[in-house]
């Protein structure tokens, strides 16, 4: 019995090996690994915070638990946007702390498999801040797939791990 308690953490990321949560923001596809996603919650009132870069949006209390919250889109400098009815906030775990996105809208979770993603051609690959992985196809879709270790600097980790 012990046995099947030892696989049971391999099993569980084979199982999420290759599935993407897929969101919008602007015209674009992003996904995201399902294994760095907690949760996918609606909008919450944002508590926000001094000195902090304007992607930073500011912090949540999502029960009882303090979370930062970063604006994708202006963190992948695009035209800020008014906040409606689709937006969302995916809770994510990357390992070093818990941080809510705000997407424009949430898509669904694909399955890509291994032929289906490529790596990134040479334009604009480390432009990005290297916050783009790979890129995915499903169908006609092309989907952006998101480093999440990358989203966050170093000098956020630092204020963000400052905070009380």
């Amino acid at each position: 019995m012990a046995e099947s308690y030892e696989t049971m953490p391999e099993l569980e990321e084979d199982s999420q090996k290759g599935r993407f949560l897929t969101f919008v923001i602007g015209k674009e596809t992003y996904g995201i690994e399902i294994r760095y996603v907690t949760e996918i919650i609606g909008l919450q009132d944002i508590t926000e915070m001094p000195d902090m870069p304007d992607y930073l949006k500011g912090i949540i209390n999502l029960r009882g638990t303090i979370i930062p919250v970063m604006d994708v889109r202006l963190r992948f400098g695009k035209q800020p946007r008014n906040y409606d009815d689709r937006t969302c906030i995916i809770v994510i775990d990357c390992g070093v702390v818990a941080v809510g996105l705000t997407v424009d809208s949430v898509s669904e979770v694909l399955t890509l498999p291994e032929q289906d993603i490529a790596e990134l051609p040479g334009i604009g690959g480390r432009q990005n801040g290297g916050y783009i992985k790979n890129v995915g196809k499903a169908g006609d879709t092309v989907i952006l797939i998101i480093e999440c270790e990358k989203l966050l600097s170093a000098q956020d980790l630092k204020r963000l791990a400052a905070e009380p």
